[in-house]
């Protein structure tokens, strides 16, 4: 389970723009491409564990205050499906 934590994780902390925006297509997230650009930028490099709650809670913080309360709860829901 550990290694596939990482790897998603990984992936989270390299996103691109294109990848979050079909990510979140696939799983019927709504993000425009403007804060889907915004909010891989804020991704990349962060090294941040969306398994960790805290971690996870404290991003979509830093999401809100980029993208705005709406595009972060759907970033969350994201995410979650990520996690499950």
């Amino acid at each position: 389970m550990k290694l596939l934590q990482n790897v998603i994780n990984h992936k989270i902390n390299k996103i691109t723009t294109d990848e979050l925006l079909n990510y979140a297509d696939q799983y019927g997230v709504q993000i425009s491409e403007e804060n889907a650009k915004k909010i891989a930028a804020h991704l990349r490099g962060k090294n941040i564990n969306v398994f960790d709650d805290r971690e996870r809670s404290q991003l979509v913080k830093e999401i809100a205050k980029i993208a705005g309360t709406k595009t972060a709860k759907e970033v969350n829901n994201l995410f979650i499906q990520f996690t499950k």
